[in-house]
C-alpha cells in the first residue's frame, strides 16, 4: 500500500523507490536511489523534478516492492550461462551474457511470461552472437507495488518449460573441406571458397583441420568426405555442386559417404540451395556458390548453431524464412540488420 505525503512534509522519511532525472540529450538516471532520506536541501531538486507528493510504502501480507519482484523475475528467467545481480537500477535488473557464446529464447514462452500483468522482459534477437559480460535482456515489474501472486504466476511460466533465457558456449571444431568442381579441381580457376570459409571458422573460434579438393565425380567427393572423418574432422563443409544443373554431383557423393539425414534446400536468400546433412552426429553443410558473392548469406546463420550443439533439421531451415531475405544493402551492416531475426 502507498500512502502519499506532501513534499514539505517528508523530510526524514526513506524514499520507496528511484526517482528518474531525464536532462535530453545529456542525462537520464536516478537523481535519488530507493532508500535515501530525504533532507531540507533535497526538496528544491524533487520540485524541479515535478515532485509535489512523495509516497511511503506499507506492504500488505500479499503485496511485494518492485526490486524485491524484479529479482525472483529474473531468477526464473536466467537459465545457464547467464548472469545477473540484484541490484535492481529504477526497478529494473538487467541479464548477461556469462560466456562467450549463442543466445537462446524460448520465444513462446517469453511471449507467455509477458502475457502476465505487470511484468515484462526484453531481450535481444534469438540466435545473437553475443561476448562474456554483454547485456541480452532485462526485466522489471511495472508498478512500484504489485501483487505477488502475479509475480509467482509470472515466475512460474518462466520455469515450466526450462530455461527462456541462455547463452551456449560454441566448441571448437576441427573442420573438414571439400571444394568441389572441375575447373578448380583441374587448376582451370583459382580457388576463392577455401579463405572464405577458413575465415568464417576461425572466427568462430574453431580451426580448419583439413582441405580437400575434389572433382564434379560422386565417387570422389565421398572418398573426400571419408578421409576427413578418418583424419577427425567433426564438422564437414562442401562448396560447390549445390545446384540443379546435372553435373552438381556434391549431394549424391554425400549420400554414398553414409549421409542417413539430409536436408537440401533452405528459406533463406542468398542461401536457397544449401544443404545440412549428418553422418552419424557430424554435421556437413553444403555450400552454394552464392557464398563467394555475399558476404552473409545462411552459412552466417546456421554455423553457429551448429557449433553450440543445436541440431538443424527441415524445420530449423523452414523457421529462417521469417527475415531470411537479404536486404543486399551498399553497405553490409550484419549483424546489426534484419537479416536471420
Amino acid at each position: 500500500m502507498l500512502k502519499k505525503i506532501k513534499l514539505q512534509d517528508a523530510v526524514g522519511t526513506k524514499l520507496a523507490h528511484d526517482i528518474t532525472e531525464i536532462r535530453p540529450g545529456e542525462f537520464k538516471g536516478p537523481a535519488f536511489h530507493k532508500g535515501h532520506t530525504v533532507c531540507n536541501e533535497d526538496l528544491c531538486h524533487l520540485q524541479k523534478l515535478g515532485k509535489n507528493n512523495l509516497y511511503v510504502i506499507d506492504l500488505e501480507e500479499d503485496e511485494i516492492h518492485e526490486n524485491q519482484a524484479a529479482a525472483i523475475l529474473a531468477n526464473a528467467l536466467a537459465g545457464e550461462g547467464i548472469a545477473w545481480k540484484d541490484e535492481p537500477h529504477e526497478g529494473k535488473i538487467k541479464l548477461l551474457a556469462e560466456t562467450d557464446g549463442l543466445f537462446t529464447v524460448d520465444t513462446s514462452a517469453l511471449a507467455a511470461f509477458n502475457m502476465v500483468d505487470e511484468v515484462m522482459c526484453a531481450t535481444l534477437h534469438n540466435h545473437t552472437l553475443v561476448k562474456k559480460g554483454e547485456q541480452v535482456a532485462a526485466t522489471r515489474a511495472i508498478p512500484l507495488v504489485m501483487k505477488r501472486v502475479r509475480i509467482e504466476r509470472a515466475a512460474a511460466i518462466a520455469r515450466q518449460s526450462g530455461a527462456v533465457l541462455s547463452v551456449k558456449p560454441l566448441r571448437q571444431a576441427k573442420v573438414g573441406l571439400v571444394i568441389t568442381g572441375n575447373e578448380v579441381y583441374h587448376g582451370l580457376i583459382e580457388d576463392r571458397f577455401a579463405p572464405i570459409l577458413t575465415e568464417k571458422v576461425t572466427s568462430l573460434g574453431s580451426t580448419v583441420d583439413g582441405i580437400t579438393f575434389a572433382p564434379d565425380d560422386e565417387k570422389r567427393i565421398h572418398d573426400a568426405i571419408l578421409n576427413q572423418l578418418d583424419s577427425g574432422c567433426d564438422l564437414l563443409m562442401l562448396s560447390g555442386g549445390m545446384s540443379v544443373d546435372p553435373d552438381d554431383v556434391t549431394r549424391k557423393g554425400i549420400k554414398m559417404a553414409g549421409a542417413t539425414e539430409v536436408h537440401y534446400g533452405s528459406a533463406v536468400l542468398p542461401g536457397a540451395m544449401f544443404l545440412v546433412a549428418y553422418i552419424g552426429d557430424i554435421p556437413l553443410l553444403g555450400v552454394p556458390a552464392c557464398g563467394l558473392y555475399h558476404r552473409i548469406t545462411v552459412l552466417d546463420l546456421v554455423l553457429p548453431r551448429i557449433l553450440a550443439d543445436e541440431r538443424i533439421g527441415k524445420a530449423e531451415l523452414a523457421y529462417l524464412g521469417h527475415g531470411g531475405l537479404c536486404r543486399d544493402c551498399d553497405e553490409c551492416v550484419y549483424p546489426h540488420c534484419p537479416f536471420g531475426k
